[in-house]
């Protein structure tokens, strides 16, 4: 009995923290503290991650309306947008895909004008996807007009091009064959010459 209250005595008593160990929290606490500091002033990358070298930015007529035209048709994400005190989104950044596009409402005093208010735009966008037919179908139920069916085309990709209600083109393509520049040309010519 007497032993057995010695080994419980002794299991109470803690022993303190060497000066080692002390030491060694102080040192861990330290080199943590430094660690956040570097991280709260690291230089943020140039290129934001997901921002592709080049990203179209579209001035539109009714961006509200815009963005959820392109929800709806393209299935875009909207990421965020900026809006002014006179109702006007000076910014807004979609997804679609892996890639980012932007756009704001028209800007006449600062020359940003969108394609309606230039009667069209050369700009043709291009959108890569896994069914064209799909695609296009989607997009025309929800207010995008088509400007060229979709058909096999002799570069190796089923495409068709459709107009979004404000006034921007975009090409809808799904690769269906590889074909290269050279064979490429070679079917060009054949269309050209009208021997295909």
């Amino acid at each position: 009995m007497a032993q057995k209250k010695k080994t419980a005595k002794k299991t109470a008593k803690k022993k303190p923290p060497s000066k080692k160990s002390a030491k060694r929290k102080v040192t861990q606490k330290k080199v943590v503290k430094k660690a956040t500091k570097r991280q709260s002033h690291k230089k943020p990358a140039p290129i934001p991650k997901g921002t592709h070298t080049l990203t179209p930015y579209l001035s539109v007529r009714d961006a509200d309306g815009a963005i959820a035209f392109y929800r709806k048709a393209f299935g875009a994400k909207e990421l965020y947008r900026l809006k002014g005190q006179d109702g006007r989104i000076g910014h807004a950044e979609l997804r679609l895909g892996d890639s980012i596009f932007m756009l704001s409402d028209e800007f006449p005093e600062m020359g940003a004008m969108g394609a309606q208010a230039m009667g069209g735009s050369p700009i043709k966008l291009q959108i890569a996807v896994k069914n064209t037919d799909a695609f296009m179908a989607k997009a025309v139920s929800a207010g995008a007009t088509v400007t060229r069916p979709a058909h096999d085309q002799f570069y190796g990709y089923r495409a068709g091009m459709i107009m979004d209600p404000f006034g921007y083109t975009w090409g809808i393509s799904s690769r269906i064959e590889v074909v290269s520049p050279k064979e490429m040309q070679k079917r060009w010519k054949k269309i050209e010459l009208g021997t295909q």
